[in-house]
């Protein structure tokens, strides 16, 4: 072995040694007053987990950390690895900049708990190698930038309940080396980037992703517009207002629908259960043995409500139910209006002016009343040379008198929360000048004089110049 390839070896070693002093385990030991990620004593090294690359966030022991509170990070975060542990959000959130390993090796046991709040991470792994995983996901969002790897190894077993919230991934496999890897969905959304209608579709006809543990149907679509694609189920019995949504107060009835009784002649009744209470048979019986598919109610304004069904076939028993409908919630909690305030503009002056309609697009639940709005302008090139018509409408028009960027501001308020969107509009001084700032703008062919049209003026410079011939006589031509 030659002298330099021992020098290189060396100091790839001593490059290897000072990467792993750098590296830093946080253990969660959960030896504070509390059981809160926030709470700097439940944390071996008395501080809380930081984002900074080579730290390591271990959860090695049930309970684990509840995240309750804004502003959690990590680097990466492995969660039950040769021993079991959990995870619970409920509100706040946690930002990972790599990854998220849930269950890896030794026979591991891991649980997210996600009840409300967000998760973000780079990617997000259930389950490696011989270890196991389950994701009770209720509400919230668990955004992956990258990937999302549901049984990773061959030896590893991971289940996800999508009971509710959203899952966001940029991609998704399942069983990736020949895992165990299945996922329920009910009330919850999955949303992969890209056309992933066939993968999904594959793992729909394989089993691994179900609906109501096989009591509902699967809606699987891709949208053009944000090459997204979204995996969405609904029971067989079809509860309106749909399993999991925000609803307003008005709403007064719940609806169903029943199934077909299994020999002719028979009759499907049902009692329905409704009210606050998680436990739902607590609830009263706002339905007893009817044949009904709807029912009227009463909401209160920000409350959660559960609602089951017991279906009876009489041509099967009067006294046995034939199915125990899953527990359907929705609530009255308030959400921010949405606010679209249209597509940004290109225009042109036409006699130093220029009028032109804004069309916006607003979305409410009307939890707490009608919403207000109002349109301002936030720059414009001149001041008073954009007068909006009517500034508390949703569409209304615009007088524009100068050229130049203009950058207006919709927002809207529900009576408590505001929200807002702009749009910009950009006037230039003639449709040719607004025709070239566009990034895909290609000149005709014969447009001599660049004013965006092949015309009579563009024939008299052809004619003017026309075998005129500007090439060089000289072949070799000395340059001054």
């Amino acid at each position: 072995m030659n002298r330099y390839y021992i020098c290189l070896v060396s100091f790839v070693l001593v490059l290897g040694l000072v990467v792993d002093v750098q590296a830093v385990e946080v253990f969660w030991n959960n030896d504070g007053p509390d059981p809160l990620w926030s709470t700097p004593g439940n944390w071996s090294t008395g501080t809380l987990p930081t984002s900074a690359e080579g730290e390591h966030v271990r959860i090695d022991m049930v309970p684990g950390p509840i995240i309750a509170n804004e502003g959690a990070v990590a680097s990466t975060m492995r969660v039950g690895m040769n021993y079991t542990g959990d995870l619970t959000v409920d509100g706040g959130t946690l930002a990972v900049v790599d990854w998220i390993a849930m269950g890896r090796s030794g026979n591991a046991e891991a649980t997210l708990n996600m009840i409300s709040g967000t998760i973000t991470a780079g990617n997000l792994y259930l389950a490696e190698r011989d270890a196991s995983c389950t994701v009770n996901m209720t509400g919230g969002t668990i955004t992956v930038m990258d990937r999302f790897l549901i049984a990773k190894k061959d030896t590893a077993t991971a289940h996800v309940n999508l009971d509710g919230g959203i899952i966001t991934a940029g991609m998704i496999e399942m069983r990736g080396k020949g895992g165990a890897g299945t996922m329920d969905i009910r009330a919850g959304t999955l949303t992969i980037d890209g056309n992933n209608l066939s993968l999904l579709q594959g793992y729909i006809d394989n089993g691994w992703i179900t609906t109501y543990d096989g009591n509902g149907t699967l809606q699987l679509d891709y949208d053009v517009t944000n090459e997204k694609t979204t995996l969405k189920a609904t029971h067989l019995l079809n509860p309106n207002p749909a399993d999991g949504s925000n609803v307003p107060v008005s709403v007064n009835q719940l609806q169903w629908t029943l199934p077909e009784p299994n020999q002719p002649g028979g009759v499907v009744t049902c009692d329905v259960y409704f009210g606050t209470d998680p436990i739902v048979e607590n609830n009263p019986k706002v339905v007893t043995g009817q044949a009904v598919e709807s029912v009227s109610v009463t909401l209160a304004a920000h409350t959660d409500y559960y609602w089951a069904l017991d279906l009876y076939d009489s041509s099967v028993s009067d006294t046995e139910p034939i199915m125990l409908s899953p527990i359907f919630t929705l609530n009255t909690e308030n959400t921010p209006p949405v606010v679209d305030a249209g597509k940004d503009v290109l225009t042109w002056l036409q006699e130093g002016v220029r009028t032109g309609s804004l069309e916006s697009t607003i979305t409410d639940d009307g939890m707490v009343g009608p919403y207000t709005v109002q349109w301002t302008v936030v720059s414009e090139p001149n001041v008073g040379t954009a007068v909006i018509e009517t500034a508390t409408a949703e569409d209304t028009s615009i007088t524009l008198a100068a050229l130049g960027e203009y950058v207006l501001q919709l927002e809207a308020f529900d009576g408590e929360f505001t929200s807002s969107d702009t749009i910009t509009i950009n006037v230039y001084n003639d449709s040719c000048e607004a025709a070239k700032s566009l990034p895909d703008y290609v000149p005709l062919v014969g447009d001599f004089n660049g004013d965006c049209k092949v015309d009579d003026a563009d024939m008299a410079l052809l004619q003017e110049n026309w075998l005129k011939d500007n090439s060089l006589t000289k072949e070799w031509f000395k340059l001054d």
